[in-house]
């Protein structure tokens, strides 16, 4: 269950929209990471993207606070032309300076748990390409790799959600 991720020290609950800020420091720390020649410029405004997510009715927003600060965060909601028993992850970051620590596995659990709950049977994520680590943690979680097409620019992945 979800408390038992939770310590003194460590929550894992939803995002407040008052919190988009911090959420949108920590999307680009963790971006930054994966991208060797800097974080692309495409005009996004993830502001405005981030608030949307927090408020959107059909979507969830889950951070890890630690010390009173947003150190992971995800966010998933069921994707367009999708089953309804289908969960997207569209974000899952970590503080690097977190890194290794378990945050993001507490994460990745309390994610699993709540789409579980809420009957999903089968979640989906695309990952960057040249984002290694973050391959290499979703494969851990159990996720499995979809066949890319050259040149993509994202892995797509699938976690089985029945069951245990």
């Amino acid at each position: 269950m979800i408390n038992d991720r939770v310590s003194p020290d460590r929550v894992i609950r939803t995002v407040l929209p008052a919190e988009v800020a911090d959420v949108v420091a920590l999307h680009a720390l963790a971006r930054a990471t994966y991208y060797p020649d800097g974080v692309p410029q495409d005009g996004t405004d993830w502001s405005a993207s981030w608030r949307t997510a927090l408020t959107r009715p059909d979507g969830r927003v889950l951070c890890v606070v630690e010390a009173g600060r947003i150190v992971g965060l995800a966010s998933f909601r069921t994707p367009e032309d999708a089953a309804a028993d289908t969960v997207k992850l569209f974000q899952f970051h970590v503080d690097p300076g977190h890194w290794r620590a378990g945050l993001g596995t507490a994460l990745h659990a309390a994610c699993v748990e709540e789409w579980r709950a809420d009957g999903r049977r089968t979640a989906v994520l695309d990952v960057h390409v040249d984002n290694l680590r973050a391959q290499g943690f979703y494969r851990r979680q159990g996720w499995i790799p979809e066949p890319v097409e050259p040149g993509a620019h994202h892995l797509g992945m699938r976690l089985a959600l029945a069951g245990e």
